[in-house]
């Protein structure tokens, strides 16, 4: 009876070891901590508490690629909201507290 204890547990390690080789190794959070200034975490603004004074917000929203931003002002969902001007084109633009510039 022992002896078929024995046998049973030592198959299960075995069996359990193999196992776990076979699961592939994770590489790394599919979400980056720092987002880059070339690209967007969302295509529409994200709602939340908004630390950008207005100066800053025209900066970054500049710093995108827009020219002759006007009229910004903050919502109560935490976006600067204002017009402004990309590839000749004249239009509304928004920036959440995460960056984003839509």
């Amino acid at each position: 009876m022992r002896l078929l204890i024995l046998t049973a547990a030592t198959a299960s390690f075995f069996a359990s070891a193999a196992f776990a080789q076979d699961v592939p190794a994770q590489s790394g959070p599919s979400n980056p901590a720092v987002k880059s200034m070339d690209s967007n975490n969302s295509s529409t603004p994200v709602a939340g508490a908004n630390s950008f004074t207005k100066a800053e917000a025209k900066s970054h929203i500049e710093a995108k690629g827009y020219t002759h931003v006007t009229h910004l002002k903050e919502d109560k969902s935490g976006v600067w909201r204002g017009m402004a001007t990309k590839d000749g084109q004249s239009g509304p633009v928004n920036l959440d507290y995460q960056g984003n510039v839509n």
